[in-house]
């Protein structure tokens, strides 16, 4: 898993080419709102795309992470099955209902079962290379939603250049992540870690979030600034030494939210011994977003390690797929 994280960007600037040299078709009519299925590792790059995108999508962009779909889906709808192996069942099913509903479809996958619908049915589609675990293919699935929207006209074209950018930057950064993240999985290390963010950047909270959960092999929980200050700010009034708690911010992170933050900070700072603010560095969303997911990627794989445990090794999920293929 070192190896994998080490070579994220890489990963980047190989999607890209991809993405450039990737062959689609035009929309059959006009598209009026977006639904991007996928679960765990090839469904976090929906979660964070639709989040830096959506302020300057031209419609509405949905995230669906289960079997139904919204009612709304129809032939108005963009939908994108994004599926690593091609065989994900939720998505498998998804994509069924996105079908009958006479939806206009796009896939990204590396092969399986989603790969054949999409050749059988001349849906755009794009392949990535497979072989790797989900989540350390987060690089190759992300570039290709921002490839699809753009192509479809329903984001900026300058988001194509941002993501054609990610790669120099991480490498320009890359040793200072590596120290930085030291630190930081010396700070959880046998803590429960709890990680904010602005609510814009909720994805970069949850991608870090299932990153120590399958990487490291331990509970967190993530939430959101403002919300957090509605409720579990209040929780605060306790004190929790066994937590450590990490809060991603950006420069412009919204200038009321930003205090809302420094309060947070002056409460929870009297309740746990561990308080770590993470910057975000890069000119655009974008660079700032592959900034913090290669930071906490980075982090997971060192607490792994410091623990003496295999980042690799998820097979309670792959018994639980046998449990469900007997259904």
């Amino acid at each position: 898993m070192r190896n994998l994280v080490n070579k994220l960007p890489e990963q980047i600037k190989h999607a890209v080419e991809i993405a450039d040299n990737a062959k689609l078709d035009n929309a059959t009519q006009p598209i009026l709102n977006v639904c991007i299925s996928g679960l765990g590792g090839s469904g976090i790059g929906g979660t964070i795309v639709s989040q830096l995108t959506g302020d300057k999508a031209s419609i509405p962009i949905i995230i669906n992470k289960d079997y139904s779909l919204p009612s709304f889906v129809n032939k108005d709808t963009l939908f994108i099955a994004s599926s690593y192996s091609g065989n994900t069942e939720e998505t498998l099913i998804a994509l069924e209902k996105a079908q009958k509903s006479g939806a206009q479809i796009a896939c990204i996958t590396s092969g399986g079962k989603l790969l054949e619908i999409a050749k059988a049915n001349n849906y755009n589609h794009i392949v990535i290379p497979g072989g790797y675990p989900p989540r350390s293919a987060f690089g190759y699935s992300s570039v290709q939603l921002f490839r699809l929207l753009t192509h479809y006209n329903l984001i900026d074209q300058e988001f194509r250049t941002d993501i054609s950018r990610v790669y120099s930057h991480l490498i320009e950064y890359k040793e200072e992540i590596m120290v930085d993240a030291e630190g930081i999985a010396d700070k959880l290390l046998n803590k429960i870690p709890i990680i904010y963010s602005d609510a814009g950047f909720e994805g970069i909270g949850v991608r870090f979030r299932q990153q120590i959960n399958e990487n490291s092999k331990m509970l967190c929980w993530h939430h959101v600034l403002p919300e957090m200050n509605h409720n579990e700010l209040v929780a605060w009034a306790k004190n929790y030494p066994e937590t450590a708690v990490v809060i991603f911010r950006n420069e412009d992170d919204f200038y009321r939210t930003q205090k809302r933050m420094e309060f947070a900070e002056s409460q929870i700072s009297k309740s746990t011994s561990s308080y770590t603010e993470i910057w975000s560095k890069g000119n655009s969303i974008v660079e700032r977003a592959y900034y913090l997911i290669y930071l906490g990627d980075w982090v997971s794989v060192i607490l792994a390690e410091k623990q003496g445990i295999d980042p690799v090794e998820v097979d309670v999920i792959g018994i639980l797929k046998d449990q469900l293929a007997d259904l």
